[in-house]
């Protein structure tokens, strides 16, 4: 059952894509000629500092700011987002409600640690598994 945090919502998936373009959009950034996921975009919407999201990207602290359209940094945020885009559907469309889910709520299944630290873990499937579960009603 998702907690109380994030009721189930029915609403379908091409309602809740704009809403994550929209997002993945919103954390663009063009950088030497080419288009990339702002980190200190992501930073300041979820609220972390350069350590942190450095420590969960498993990347050193300069490489966010230094080289920010690395590999390793692009695709963390990637990984985030994708979970983010499950968690807003399931928090109907509200982002910091999405948000506050993903780094706060601890999940069961997974030994009571968040979203926000599977996705370090590199367990982004796990979650969006889950979330997927609870808007299909979970069976057991």
């Amino acid at each position: 059952m998702l907690s109380a945090t994030i009721p189930p919502s029915r609403a379908s998936v091409a309602t809740e894509l704009p809403r994550a373009f929209d997002l993945v959009q919103q954390l663009r950034e063009d950088v030497d000629g080419r288009a990339i996921l702002s980190p200190a975009k992501f930073i300041e919407l979820m609220g972390l500092d350069v350590g942190t999201f450095a420590r969960l990207a498993h990347v050193h602290r300069n490489t966010v700011t230094r080289a920010p359209g690395s590999t390793s940094v692009q695709q963390h945020i990637r990984l985030n987002l994708r979970v983010l885009a499950a968690a807003l559907a399931a928090a109907g469309g509200d982002i910091q409600r999405a948000i506050f889910w993903y780094k706060n709520e601890p999940l069961p299944p997974f030994e009571y640690k968040t979203a926000e630290v599977l996705v370090a873990e590199g367990r982004s499937d796990d979650v969006v598994d889950l979330l997927e579960s609870y808007q299909a009603g979970f069976t057991g």
